[in-house]
């Protein structure tokens, strides 16, 4: 498979990572922003170089992990985030994880993966899902194409794909996604059924 752990760790060491803003967006800093309890048990798949996570232990969220493949992006995270357990940091494959969660963050894993990998990655998050536990975040709204990643898709697309194991709460363009991805962006909360 084209996109494996030699792949994302290769665009990792030459710094192609164009997904990298450097920091939180502001769709997910404000959904966390009015998240009263802190101790939920988070995980964010493909996190990559981990602002979210950042962010979460910042705001005094203690029980947060992140998975990715690429060994870069982990330890790239670990050495900037210093006050997190290292045991937080999951060098895994998502599809591989075991562990269940409150709530799943996504944040660009799901556009990053293959395509045919979509049905797979609803039902992983379904299944590490706890009861009535959440999935939310971003998922791009542009045309699904084959050039890529990112890979694209559309709203009618994600209702067919998520609705047999989630209630959808929220599924609507992102009102204050960060420039580039303005109009672009659908912001989900997706309740395990």
């Amino acid at each position: 498979m084209k996109f494996n752990k030699a792949y994302w760790n290769k665009r990792y060491e030459t710094q192609d990572i164009g997904w990298d803003v450097g920091t939180i967006t502001t769709p997910l800093k404000a959904y966390i922003d009015q998240i009263e309890n802190k101790t939920l048990k988070i995980l964010i798949p493909g996190a990559g170089n981990a602002y979210e996570l950042e962010y979460l232990h910042q705001q005094g969220f203690s029980n947060v992990y992140v998975v990715d493949i690429a060994e870069n992006a982990i330890e790239s995270s670990k050495q900037r985030i210093k006050n997190v357990p290292a045991n937080h940091f999951l060098l895994n494959d998502f599809f591989d994880l075991k562990n269940s969660f409150d709530l799943i963050i996504e944040q660009t894993f799901f556009c990053a993966l293959d395509p045919v990998l979509r049905e797979n990655y609803v039902q992983k998050t379904h299944e590490l899902l706890t009861e009535k536990g959440k999935a939310i975040g971003l998922l791009f709204d542009f045309p699904l194409t084959e050039i890529g990643p990112p890979f694209g898709g559309d709203k009618e697309d994600y209702l067919k794909l998520f609705s047999p194991l989630f209630k959808i709460k929220t599924l609507e363009t992102a009102y204050n996604s960060i420039k580039p991805r303005k109009d672009k962006e659908l912001f989900f909360i997706f309740e395990k059924k």
